[in-house]
């Protein structure tokens, strides 16, 4: 009979599928990122893409640090997928260019503690939001002080909360119904995120 330590040990330990699975969603994302970054973000921005609402159209780079956590379920999964997303739409060329990376980094980082603070035991609706939140509260901290450096503080603070509203709804929200599909569809049979549709 395995000890009760053993069984949590194993239960953290990365498998090869893990890591494939995970490097796929960070591969797949980082070609959406290149595809929404040079033809679909400056389109879209428009006016506030110089204000301090410019995150609310800056979802979309949240979402592999949800989706990646909430499918493997293992620590560092977030900040894994996220930074090889980030990776990868870097070597296609962006106007941010290696600041991408860190971006990835704090992104990631802001997911994964959630999910660290969740024990690695929450998966559902709630623990997403809250993910896609932390990864949101990440980027807009980075941001203000890496980008917008220059924003007085009360458009700093809103810069901040509208990547975190970002965060909650597109990362959050549309990470967990996009990892629920991905389980109807029977491709995450290998993962408790295709075996239980449990929320919160």
């Amino acid at each position: 009979m395995s000890e009760p330590g053993t069984v949590e040990l194993r239960r953290h330990r990365w498998r090869t599928v893990d890591i494939v699975v995970a490097s796929v969603i960070g591969v797949v994302f980082g070609v959406v990122f290149a595809i929404w970054n040079n033809v679909v973000y400056s389109a879209i921005s428009g006016p506030i893409g110089s204000s301090p609402l410019a995150p609310l159209v800056a979802g979309i780079w949240l979402i592999p640090a949800v989706v990646g956590g909430l499918v493997i379920r293992k620590a560092g999964a977030a900040l894994y997928t996220e930074v090889v997303a980030a990776t990868v739409s870097m070597f296609f060329g962006s106007v941010w260019g290696l600041s991408v990376f860190m971006s990835g980094v704090w992104q990631g980082l802001g997911a994964e503690l959630v999910f660290a603070l969740l024990l690695y035991r929450r998966w559902g609706l709630l623990a997403a939001v809250l993910a896609g939140g932390g990864a949101g509260l990440a980027m807009g901290l980075y941001e203000i002080n890496v980008y917008v450096s220059t924003y007085a503080a009360d458009w700093k603070l809103v810069y901040v909360l509208s990547a975190v509203a970002t965060g909650l709804v597109v990362a959050g929200g549309l990470g967990w119904l996009l990892v629920r599909a991905l389980a109807r569809t029977g491709a995450l049979a290998p993962f408790s995120a295709g075996r239980t549709q449990r929320e919160i």
